[in-house]
């Protein structure tokens, strides 16, 4: 009974560690995520859409 006890315990804090690792990854990917979508939200607003800052001449 022992033994199994022991394997039950281990069992679940692999468990655990396995879920820990997976949410600092998910948090890690979504951090990332919303950093790419900022610089990409910030390039587009820079962008002038191909038109010049200059008026031209009539």
């Amino acid at each position: 009974m022992f033994a199994y006890e022991l394997h039950k315990i281990r069992s679940a804090e692999l468990i655990r560690e396995a879920d820990d690792y997976r949410l600092a990854r998910t948090a890690q990917r979504r951090r990332r995520q919303s950093a790419d979508d900022a610089a990409r939200q910030a390039r587009s607003h820079s962008a002038r859409r191909g038109r010049s800052g200059f008026t031209r001449a009539a």
